[in-house]
């Protein structure tokens, strides 16, 4: 019976404090494509960012400091793709694997290490504007984190913490866990078979169109190139368009616009 009352409890838990009214305005005003979400939908975010800000900790890099507004500015982006992931707490969840977030002023250098298939080490640099590792933090770059935009589909704060989604099972592999039932399929698996089937000719078609442009000089890609490197990079852009520009993203993928509503708006 205990530990059935700590799960209900841990459901319904609620944020200590209610964020102040001009700090919220200020983060609707500086994420403008909040604005699209319904008056229920921005009272719901601002709950699950204030219990977002209590779970988690900030961390300024290389002298910069975090302030309020900037925690929330974050904050207020993360929570957007698990709003609707269920009652009280319940979304925050998909989160739980990591406590820190760490913030840089700018792109980090990082020293990359990998090894071929005939056992060669190659060692390279990797500018980053930010990073989420499976169990680990999440780096940001302010610089880009106040760059996200709706013409561009950009939005670096979206992109990481749909890694993290990706991440729930361990692996990077553009398909986040899905639930049995998902779009009507019965098992967990026929879920993951539809999704990948649906995501890999995207993903192929995106491929093409940015060597098209880089090789050939063809118009060049309304999302960032960097979704051709890997499928799970191509989640993470095309998730981040889904939620700043959902109108275009429907017109430049259609095929991915039911897959993503039934993941991120179950029910809906």
């Amino acid at each position: 019976m205990w530990a059935w009352l700590a799960r209900f409890r841990r459901r319904e838990r609620r944020p200590r404090q209610h964020l102040p009214d001009a700090l919220w305005q200020q983060t609707l005003a500086d994420c403008h494509f909040l604005q699209a979400c319904s008056a229920p939908e921005l009272t719901r975010l601002r709950e699950l960012s204030a219990l977002f800000l209590e779970d988690k900790e900030f961390h300024g890099a290389q002298g910069l400091v975090i302030t309020d507004a900037m925690a929330l500015t974050i904050a207020a982006q993360a929570c957007l793709p698990v709003l609707h992931f269920g009652p009280g707490d319940q979304p925050l969840r998909s989160y739980d694997d990591f406590v820190g977030i760490v913030v840089h002023p700018d792109e980090v250098v990082a020293q990359r290490e990998v090894v071929d298939e005939h056992g060669v080490v190659h060692q390279y640099e990797e500018t980053l504007a930010g990073e989420a590792m499976h169990q680990g933090p999440v780096m940001l770059s302010w610089r880009d984190v106040t760059s996200a935009s709706s013409e561009s589909g950009y939005n670096v704060v979206i992109h990481e913490f749909v890694h993290k989604l990706d991440l729930r099972d361990g692996q990077a592999d553009g398909c986040p866990p899905l639930p049995t039932g998902f779009m009507g399929l019965p098992t967990a698996r026929a879920a993951r078979s539809h999704w990948l089937s649906t995501l890999q000719p995207a993903y192929d078609a995106f491929r093409e169109a940015v060597i098209k442009a880089e090789r050939f000089g063809t118009e060049p890609t309304w999302l960032d190139p960097y979704g051709a490197e890997a499928i799970d990079e191509f989640f993470a852009v095309t998730s981040e368009a889904y939620f700043v520009n959902r109108e275009r993203f429907g017109r430049e993928f259609g095929t991915l616009l039911p897959l993503f509503d039934a993941y991120y708006r179950p029910g809906h």
